[in-house]
């Protein structure tokens, strides 16, 4: 059965990513350090997909605003809110450390991805704005 999209709207000001600073830019001189960070952090999947499950806990409304779309860049998002809430890392520094992931540390962060996400549509399942599981 096909998952029906019905995506919750918050306004941004709600969004625990927008408090946190997910989407501020950071001064020239701290890119580089803080790209490195990213890169240690994204490189590590065990440890990048334990902070996947904390932002689902911690963030209810940014989560429900963006993994209630049916989309592929679901993993992306919970992925840069993973280095934002652990690192304070803005989501253009965690874009540009992907970049340098070999693919097997690419494949198994998506995979962390997935089982957070997957999570996540279960612990909502039950949410009227939630997704339709077919289950």
């Amino acid at each position: 059965m096909k998952r029906k999209n019905k995506q919750k709207f918050y306004p941004y000001t709600e969004w625990e990513d927008y408090k946190n600073g997910m989407w501020k830019n950071c001064d020239k001189g701290q890119e580089d350090s803080l790209l490195q960070k990213a890169l240690e952090f994204t490189g590590n999947a065990e440890l990048y997909g334990e902070w996947m499950l904390k932002v689902i806990e911690q963030w209810p409304i940014t989560c429900m605003q963006n993994l209630s779309e049916i989309e592929p860049g679901r993993r992306a998002f919970i992925g840069h809110c993973a280095v934002s809430l652990a690192l304070n890392i803005p989501e253009y520094i965690t874009r540009m450390a992907w970049g340098f992931l070999s693919i097997e540390q690419q494949n198994l962060a998506n995979a962390q991805a997935d089982f957070a996400i997957s999570q996540w549509e279960l612990k909502n399942a039950d949410n009227k704005y939630s997704l339709f599981l077919g289950l």
